[in-house]
């Protein structure tokens, strides 16, 4: 199963390949997503059953938690990059 959490790193790692290591500009997570993706983390890092707080960023680029955002990545030309 893949996670939420390897889902934005694979499109993060394939967004630099494609550009030159060029960071995007951010992620836009829902609310519901957000939760998806501290349940993740606490799983990635060992902390389950803990309470996890959301970090500013994914591997150095600014997560943002918007209502109703589909969970995107947001490319340094600005095109949106799915995260499903």
């Amino acid at each position: 199963m893949t996670t939420l959490y390897l889902q934005m790193t694979e499109k993060l790692i394939a967004h630099w390949k494609a550009n030159g290591n060029a960071y995007p500009q951010k992620f836009t997570l829902s609310p519901a997503l957000r939760d998806e993706y501290l349940r993740c983390l606490s799983w990635m890092t060992n902390n389950r059953g803990k309470t996890v707080t959301m970090p500013e960023t994914h591997m150095g680029v600014r997560i943002e938690v918007a209502e109703g955002s589909p969970g995107v990545m947001v490319a340094a030309d600005g095109a949106e990059v799915s995260l499903q």
